[in-house]
């Protein structure tokens, strides 16, 4: 058998090794993923045609109690479980984690909890690679860059951005370090599974940032030219939407421990959550923070009216927060990640419009920054910003998720990630 000698030839036959392997992986993943994006469409616009839907939600939540208690056992803990095998492979991830969680977040949107899709893909991802490496019989390093691939093509193929999707499976397991030794594979598995999801004419939601930065501006540093006070507006935004991250991971994680303790019968605090749920809904006389919040009937307080002046209320990202951590914290399935858009781009909404920035702008910057923050990827979410409002604004894309990076200190919505590198250490004369 012919033997590769050079550096380069061993470096091609393992691309072609892992290419061989990766696509049968990524059809079967993008293919989840479309089906899970019609189906997720088709809840929404269901609940908005019958909002009655929403007073089944405590029974919707003992249902979804239900599906994990008897037929779940590991598959609970998500994303965590995916994440902690890539990091010590262990008893492996259940392949029922794929049809609970599709089932438990379609439930979710369409009797209207407050969630995302990211969470799902991910997991879907994951616990479809674990199967494909069990068929495969593979070492556990192999097993553990699989693992990435599959949350990798999740994530990219969910969200349209196959290089953020790659970044972020790379990114996110550890703060401080990424595991380079995926790097091809997971961009082979996100781009293959994005393909496969377009392919089934799934449309993504498009975004825009149309407001230009005037190019008659003070060159400041040689080969940069760039608005500094605008620059300066960023910053403060950044240190804002660091906070926010911060708050909606903390909250997440503080109303879960507070359900517990009130709550000893389990199927209750879903029911708890529920009604709490539907009572702010009606408190604040709008059910504009329900379900995904990319777009709403009324085209007011989502996603896509944020990058718009006015189009957002001043507290619309609070609220978002809020439903978001309650919805999730009592056990209804889903991602954070698009609420996570959602508080970004809200909040970004109402600090433009306090400082007299660019509605838009800030709005991405939000977007992006938000999430950089309680997922602690910022390098993912800078380049998820240019895969999604293009890259004339890169600089402040940079700013606005290193920025939010920092100030959302070591909290995170991902309790299996680990701290590789800390945020705040000692130099020659700073004290921890």
């Amino acid at each position: 058998m012919y033997r590769f000698k050079t550096e380069q030839g061993k470096i091609f036959y393992q691309l072609a090794h892992w290419t061989i392997r990766l696509v049968p992986l990524s059809f079967a993943i993008g293919s989840l993923v479309a089906l899970f994006l019609w189906l997720l469409d088709w809840a929404t616009h269901t609940r908005w045609q019958h909002l009655w839907l929403l007073f089944l939600l405590p029974l919707a939540g003992v249902f979804i109690w239900a599906l994990y208690h008897y037929f779940g056992k590991d598959s609970e803990a998500g994303n965590n479980l995916v994440m902690d095998e890539v990091h010590e492979p262990g008893g492996g991830v259940p392949v029922r984690m794929t049809p609970l969680v599709l089932a438990g977040t379609i439930i979710t949107h369409l009797f209207g909890g407050s969630a995302g899709r990211e969470g799902t893909a991910v997991q879907m991802g994951g616990s479809i690679a674990d199967l494909f490496a069990r068929w495969y019989r593979i070492t556990k390093e192999d097993r553990s860059i699989l693992l990435m691939c599959g949350m990798a093509a999740g994530f990219g193929a969910v969200f349209g951005t196959p290089v953020a999707g790659a970044l972020f499976a790379m990114e996110v397991l550890f703060i401080g370090r990424m595991k380079y030794h995926a790097l091809i594979p997971c961009l082979i598995s996100s781009l293959l599974a994005h393909v496969v999801c377009i392919s089934y004419g799934i449309h993504h939601t498009k975004y825009a940032i149309d407001t230009r930065i005037s190019e008659a501006v003070t060159t400041w540093i040689p080969g940069f030219t760039f608005d500094l006070f605008l620059l300066l507006k960023v910053i403060a935004a950044g240190i804002a939407f660091g906070l926010a991250g911060m708050a909606f991971a903390r909250c997440t994680h503080l109303f879960k421990q507070g359900w517990t303790r009130l709550i000893r019968v389990k199927w209750l605090i879903p029911v708890a959550g529920a009604l709490v749920i539907v009572g702010f809904s009606y408190a604040l006389g709008s059910f504009d923070y329900l379900g995904l919040g990319v777009v709403n009937p009324d085209e007011h307080n989502s996603i896509v009216s944020a990058f718009a002046p006015g189009g957002v209320d001043t507290w619309s990202w609070l609220w978002k927060l809020l439903f978001t951590a309650i919805t999730l914290s009592a056990g209804f399935k889903g991602g954070e990640v698009t609420p996570l858009f959602f508080i970004g781009a809200a909040l970004g909404n109402t600090i433009a419009a306090l400082s007299g920035a660019p509605a838009d702008l800030f709005a991405g910057l939000g977007f992006i920054a938000v999430f950089a923050a309680a997922t602690n990827t910022p390098i993912a979410c800078m380049v998820m910003g240019v895969e999604l409002f293009g890259s004339e604004n890169i600089l402040y894309f940079a700013v606005a998720c290193f920025t939010a990076y920092y100030f959302s200190g070591h909290s995170g919505i991902y309790k299996a990630q680990r701290v590789a590198v800390p945020k705040v250490h000692r130099t020659g004369t700073w004290e921890e």
